[in-house]
């Protein structure tokens, strides 16, 4: 039995829904295939001068350059990173709207806070990895007289009233270190947050706190300059940046290792091409040599992930500042 002809307009029908069908299974695919178009946000939810600020804006310069379009920094802070955080969270899922997220944002706040705006995981979506730093143990060489851990426990505990303490907010990794530090040692110190850690680093240097868990990079220069006395880093393994500098874990605290990152986190939903060119071209710049010796200058480490690689990884971190806030016991309502 022969099938019988199907008409010129019928076939051009059912061609044109097999056309739209398939658009639909690929959402924003021709989108996606241009970006970026036009001018892209990248939100740093900390105040200018900060680690965050200094690597968004470092990114934000080679993205641009890279692709033909202009990446501006946009500095939205406040609630420990959870404000300007949660902003890009509610942004269109279209690549133009990004942010420099750290670990705090995206793997400790979840914990530390009562009420979150957002879902670190379920919100967003990772693009790449941009930074890991160490955090430095660091004082106001006029108020504090100890030049190693040792001395500063000692000199910690015999101060009345105690010792200031300053970060760049509740629930940063700067916070937090301080706190596995108390814990770790019996100090006692009074935590002062501050909206961000350049606020922060300019009252230590002023005199107006007495030491604080900074990341190194935003408070090596005031170390080079002599204003502010490093005393130990944070990570497990001393800093190229500060190889003189011992680790906490080796001036007698065993195990003690906290370290910051950075990275870039746009809207769940947003097109696979569009994570997967940013990814491309962060891994670009952090092959490019004049980048490499920044990174080297301010103690930055560097670990290319793809976005899947970087998506476990920010689980992982999740999990893990999870016991280390139930542990200190902070909390945020």
């Amino acid at each position: 039995m022969r099938m019988p002809k199907i008409a010129p307009r019928l076939a051009a029908s059912c061609a044109a829904m097999l056309a739209l069908a398939l658009g639909l299974a690929q959402p924003n695919a021709g989108f996606a295939a241009d970006y970026p178009n036009r001018t892209v946000h990248m939100v740093v939810p900390f105040p200018a001068g900060g680690t965050t600020d200094i690597f968004a804006r470092l990114m934000a310069d080679r993205l641009g350059k890279a692709l033909g379009q202009q990446f501006i920094v946009e500095n939205k802070a406040g609630a420990g990173g959870n404000t300007g955080t949660d902003s890009v969270a509610r942004a269109d899922p279209d690549g133009y709207t990004l942010v420099m997220g750290t670990v705090g944002t995206h793997a400790i706040n979840a914990s530390l806070y009562s009420k979150m705006p957002y879902d670190p995981l379920k919100d967003f979506v990772p693009v790449a990895f941009v930074a890991g730093v160490p955090n430095v143990l660091e004082v106001n060489p006029n108020k504090v007289k100890a030049k190693t851990v040792q001395e500063f426990i000692a000199e910690a505990k015999a101060a009345r009233p105690p010792l200031t303490m300053a970060s760049s907010g509740n629930g940063t990794s700067i916070h937090l270190s301080g706190e596995m530090f108390k814990q770790a040692t019996g100090v006692d110190l009074v935590h002062v947050p501050y909206r961000g850690s350049g606020p922060a680093v300019n009252d230590l240097v002023g005199g107006q706190v007495d030491v604080m868990f900074d990341n190194l990079p935003s408070s090596i220069g005031q170390i080079r300059a002599g204003t502010l006395r490093p005393i130990a880093v944070t990570s497990a393994q001393r800093s190229p940046a500060l190889p003189d500098v011992p680790t906490i874990a080796e001036s007698g605290v065993p195990g003690f290792d906290a370290s910051s990152w950075f990275a870039l986190f746009a809207p769940a939903g947003t097109p696979k091409a569009v994570v997967d060119t940013l990814n491309a071209e962060v891994l670009k710049t952090l092959q490019d040599p004049a980048v490499k010796q920044r990174y080297a200058e301010v103690g930055a480490e560097m670990r290319p992930m793809t976005p899947d690689e970087f998506g476990a990884f920010v689980k992982s971190e999740k999990e893990k500042w999870a016991k280390v806030v139930k542990a200190s016991g902070a909390r945020v309502d």
